[in-house]
């Protein structure tokens, strides 16, 4: 149980690593190709590699299970929960964008008690609470410089989390490789029919830089642009499986902390290739929720302690 508790730790952080690298390359593109024609070149890019792994862990056939309906469900929240991302990256800078991402761990820990049953203690929620204080202090309500985006990375958070839950209660049967061939899928059915819709409405400038890089019509991209969106295919496959088996290994309220790793990357990728520099309020606010999901984490260690060490002389 320990090493599996290990590798799952070990698969999210490197995951979180990365999924990481889509956001520079994804923000690159916002400003002439709508989010579904990235999306869509991701997933086809990913399709023959995850066929490949899925083949080689547990074979094509296993992409038939009996709990396709969930499978799908599951998937399409990813996509749900990717796309509203994407969209808020057009907007926002990273540091900003992945700071308000980070409530997903407080999320998971809140929504591990009702939907899987983990007991979640009253500190846990309390924290929770205290990374929303944190997502207030980057907001600034008052201050004249809020953008309707930043809500765009919260739903973003929310659904991720929802979706990972998912994932560990249906991780007994499905593999990690299934959940991404699924995921992928998703992104891709999901691009093109999103697309058609505004296509067919006629919908192609709203205005604001989410919404444009949403309704904004398919062009030829340029060989430089066609790379950048390529190369999300390969980072997504890894990265899909990763957290995937990292969520099916290791039980949701203590594996999900470990996403706060990402903070050191998506800031750096915006300093490094767009000059962001992270403000005041964005530091302290990610200060709060990265905090608030930290003391959670312990909390929940030492609440599970003393009942582990009895359970193993019982189960011995």
């Amino acid at each position: 149980m320990q090493n599996r508790m290990v590798l799952g730790v070990l698969s999210l952080c490197l995951g979180v690593l990365v999924f990481s690298l889509q956001d520079p390359l994804v923000k690159a593109v916002s400003g002439g190709y709508p989010v579904t024609e990235v999306m869509a070149i991701r997933a086809i890019v990913a399709l023959p590699i995850l066929i490949v792994i899925v083949q080689a862990d547990v074979g094509l056939k296993a992409l038939l299970s009996r709990r396709m309906s969930m499978l799908t469900l599951r998937a399409f929240i990813q996509f749900s929960s990717y796309t509203v991302y994407y969209l808020a990256i057009a907007a926002l800078s990273l540091a900003d964008a992945i700071a308000l991402y980070f409530m997903a761990p407080l999320f998971i820990m809140a929504l591990a008690g009702p939907y899987l049953g983990e007991h979640v203690s009253w500190r846990t929620l309390t924290t929770v609470l205290i990374g929303l204080v944190g997502v207030i202090v980057m907001l600034r309500p008052g201050a004249g410089l809020f953008d309707w985006a930043a809500l765009l990375s919260l739903g973003s958070a929310f659904l991720y989390g929802f979706s990972q839950l998912m994932a560990r209660r249906i991780g007994d049967t499905e593999s990690s490789t299934v959940m991404a061939f699924y995921q992928n899928g998703a992104y891709l059915a999901g691009a093109v029919a999103v697309a058609t819709v505004f296509h067919l409405a006629g919908i192609t400038h709203a205005g604001h830089p989410s919404l444009d890089f949403l309704v904004r019509p398919w062009a030829w991209p340029t060989m430089p642009d066609f790379l950048k969106m390529a190369a999300c295919g390969g980072v997504a496959s890894a990265g899909m499986i990763l957290l995937s088996q990292a969520y099916r290994m290791a039980p949701a309220n203590r594996v999900a902390t470990f996403e706060y790793t990402g903070i050191l990357w998506s800031p750096l990728w915006g300093f490094l290739f767009f000059a962001e520099v992270p403000r005041a309020t964005t530091v302290l606010g990610a200060a709060l929720i990265i905090g608030a999901g930290l003391v959670a984490l312990n909390g929940e260690r030492r609440r599970n302690a003393a009942p582990a060490v009895a359970v193993t002389g019982d189960a011995i």
